[in-house]
């Protein structure tokens, strides 16, 4: 059993039935920023849902990574949650971009409480459509975007779910998230600043 009132304050908007079948079942676990919570290939039996933090989730081919999404408070992870109900193994990675609270839910309740709690299965259904959105965003950047215009909207993004304008963010793990080089992320960052929509330091990367 966890925390009732931390469930309760943190997820108001899911009611108190369900609240407490979350308490009962759920198991809440705070992570380090920079954690694996989840692999490719893993076996998913806990989901989580967000408290608190901000988790991102990638791909991986070979030495490079593709961001496909950030997961928020409030928030599950939509592949897991398929995996998970489906005894499939993840096709993804997630790892805490910063220190992050989760209610971890075991994945046999929650295809029950699917099925039981009408609030549950839209949660799911609703971020279900967000991330196929977000997906199809990512696919349309890849293929008709310019490189200049990704990667300020990659900035602006990064931004706002880390809530500053200021981004300790180093070339390397631009390149990597974006599946470039860091070659090629310095001589776009270089244009951005030029035309003054960044500003570069040695701590990081401020959007003006």
């Amino acid at each position: 059993m966890t925390d009732p009132d931390l469930i309760r304050t943190s997820l108001p908007h899911l009611g108190s039935e369900l609240q407490a079948a979350f308490a009962r079942e759920g198991v809440i676990k705070e992570f380090p920023s920079q954690t694996e919570i989840l692999h490719e290939g893993q076996h998913v039996t806990m989901i989580p849902l967000v408290l608190e933090g901000l988790i991102k989730v990638f791909t991986r081919n070979e030495e490079r990574e593709l961001l496909l999404y950030y997961i928020e408070p409030r928030e599950s992870c939509v592949m897991s949650f398929l995996a998970g109900i489906k005894n499939q193994p993840s096709k993804i990675f997630a790892v805490t971009e910063s220190p992050s609270t989760l209610l971890l839910l075991p994945a046999r309740n929650v295809e029950t409480w699917i099925q039981e709690f009408p609030r549950l299965n839209n949660l799911f259904y609703d971020l279900y459509n967000t991330r196929y959105s977000e997906l199809i965003d990512t696919l349309n950047q890849l293929i008709f975007q310019r490189l200049d215009t990704r990667i300020y909207e990659y900035l602006k993004e990064k931004s706002r779910v880390k809530t500053s304008r200021f981004l300790d963010l180093r070339h390397r793990e631009i390149a990597s998230e974006l599946g470039t080089s860091r070659e090629v992320i310095t001589r776009v960052l270089k244009k951005l600043e030029k035309e003054g929509k960044v500003r570069q330091t040695e701590k990081g990367i401020e959007l003006i």
